[in-house]
């Protein structure tokens, strides 16, 4: 998405609740007023008590105190304003990503996990709905800080102005150096934290067929793996983070000592009161944190299951390849064993797909009809090392034909093994040496 679209997407996302936006930035904007005009205030009083001007000093004090005041009232209100409609538009766009994807026709070929959806709806969505109420109302507070600072400071000394002007986009440059790189990272690191929460999901929806497999140990092992990826991007991206705080904090540094030496030496010259020096140091912060902000916004035994494997009843294949949902059956199984579990489960569609063993699986086997995602499961379960092989209705998705090539098969498949079979078609009981009838 190019940034202009990314634009025209958030003017239409935001709608009604643009007054309420606008809103809280003129709040803030009426607090940076106050504020400054407290620089001000406090510039006279400090002249006035060392006989640097004349003026009525209790009028003066009351006004500092009235700013101190209403700058509070304004915080709370803009604060209030802007909670309660960051909160709204955070309902009102999970409300219609939910509606959107309820409509939506699938076609079991999505391009995202469901892990990945909840991901962006839950934590995406917040994002957005922070940038709008928050990231707006700051851009607005900060600018009018930035330039009414300026002008208050140029109108004191345009020498020193210029200084701090040339000083504070020389470190922001430097520091933004890195911006792009971090964008890079920013990207890479919501794509693990997607990863994470997918495989998450899944292991914890198929957690009994997992435990069945004995493929725990193996799931855990992965997702300390996407954990050590999610962490590397992390500390990489805190890495280009720091070095640019770094360089920010040296041109805040280097304003503030030139304010001061700025200030001294024109106190020992005579071209400085007091109070000039005070107002200089307070608006060398009303300078910097805006240009920084600015620039920011951009219980089976362990033997007994091992002897066992198992076939739940419908579609339990994990997103990834065949090959990876075949290795969760027998971990050390070769190419021609999974071929062997796939010819003799039915499934030899597999091998005729372009990429073979390595054909990508969607969530709960996605890419595949109900029927084949069964017979993958299956191999599966062949691939087993084990002597008890517990078929779950093994032939509720197949059609007649394709269930009695499943039945031949198996038979010679499962010789040696105890097979037991849960099934209402008597087709495949008629394979069983022993039939136990319930109801």
């Amino acid at each position: 998405m190019q940034v202009k679209d990314g634009i025209a997407w958030l003017w239409r996302v935001s709608g009604k609740f643009r007054p309420h936006i606008l809103c809280a930035g003129l709040i803030g904007m009426a607090r940076v007023a106050v504020s400054l005009g407290s620089v001000w205030i406090c510039k006279e009083i400090i002249d006035n008590v060392t006989g640097q001007s004349d003026g009525r000093l209790g009028f003066l004090i009351a006004l500092m105190i009235g700013c101190m005041v209403l700058r509070m009232v304004l915080s709370l209100a803009g604060g209030r304003l802007s909670r309660k409609t960051e909160a709204r538009l955070t309902n009102q766009m999970r409300h219609d990503l939910f509606g959107h994807l309820m409509r939506s026709r699938w076609d079991g070929h999505q391009s995202q996990h469901s892990g990945d959806i909840l991901n962006r709806m839950i934590d995406d969505v917040t994002t957005v709905s922070g940038i709008l109420c928050g990231g707006v109302p700051v851009i607005m507070v900060t600018a009018s800080q930035l330039l009414g600072a300026l002008y208050f400071l140029t109108r004191m000394d345009v020498r020193l102005a210029a200084v701090l002007i040339f000083i504070m986009p020389v470190a922001l440059l430097l520091s933004k150096s890195y911006m792009r790189r971090m964008r890079q990272l920013t990207r890479g690191i919501r794509s693990e934290e997607s990863a994470v929460q997918a495989h998450i999901q899944e292991s914890v929806q198929n957690r009994l067929l997992l435990r069945s497999l004995e493929y725990t140990p193996h799931s855990v092992s992965k997702l300390e793996s996407l954990q050590r990826a999610l962490l590397d991007k992390v500390m990489r991206y805190t890495d280009y983070s720091l070095f640019s705080r770094m360089m920010v904090q040296t041109g805040f540094a280097a304003g503030y000592v030139t304010a001061f030496l700025w200030g001294i030496f024109g106190i020992r010259s005579g071209d400085i009161t007091f109070g000039m020096m005070t107002a200089f140091l307070q608006l060398v912060a009303q300078i910097q944190n805006p240009t920084v902000e600015l620039s920011r916004q951009v219980p089976a035994s362990q033997a007994t299951r091992r002897n066992l494997s198992y076939v739940p009843q419908g579609n339990t294949l994990f997103s990834g390849t065949v090959r990876e949902n075949l290795r969760m059956g027998n971990p050390e199984a070769t190419d021609e064993e999974m071929i062997a579990a796939l010819h003799a489960a039915t499934a030899d569609f597999v091998m005729e797909t372009p990429d073979g063993l390595d054909t990508k699986c969607g969530e709960k086997g996605a890419g595949f009809s109900e029927g084949q995602a069964q017979r993958i499961a299956i191999a599966r379960g062949l691939l087993r090392p084990g002597g008890v092989l517990l078929l779950d209705e093994p032939s509720s998705s197949l059609d007649i034909e394709t269930e009695k090539v499943l039945i031949d098969r198996l038979k010679t498949k499962a010789e040696g093994k105890t097979l037991i079979v849960i099934t209402h078609r008597e087709e495949i009981a008629e394979i069983c040496s022993s039939v136990l009838k319930l109801g």
